[in-house]
């Protein structure tokens, strides 16, 4: 069977470091991703929910803004959870292994601005 994504879209919000009970690093980012236009020539945007682990979540935090273009390769994955109102909900996320800068990132003051941009980040290790 066959599970790969390949997505290209905009972060829609600054990526947020956090570390799992196991130590961890993992964040969740949102791509806005559009569709082709309409018949009618609308613009329709899909937001994925994209989970990144280990290095690549690090690397993500440190390098990413809201609005940089990324590509991202993974693949599918759902989740279940229960609501605090007790209704069972499944969610579809997209796990990355990989995630490229597309777009130059923008100037900051505090930022160390000694970055390569198009930069391949794979994490080398898959998390267990």
């Amino acid at each position: 069977m066959l599970n790969r994504v390949v997505l290209i879209g905009r972060l829609t919000r600054q990526p947020e470091l956090r570390i799992t009970p196991n130590s961890v690093s993992v964040t969740t980012v949102t791509l806005a991703v559009d569709r082709r236009p309409t018949q009618a020539g609308q613009k329709e945007t899909d937001f994925i929910d994209v989970v990144l682990f280990g290095k690549l979540a690090e690397l993500a935090c440190k390098y990413l803004d809201k609005g940089r273009l990324v590509a991202v390769e993974g693949r599918i994955q759902t989740r279940s959870f229960e609501t605090k109102e007790g209704q069972k909900r499944r969610v579809f996320e997209v796990v990355a292994d990989n995630i490229q800068f597309l777009s130059p990132r923008p100037k900051r003051d505090d930022v160390d601005d000694t970055f390569i941009d198009d930069v391949d980040i794979s994490d080398p290790e898959p998390e267990k």
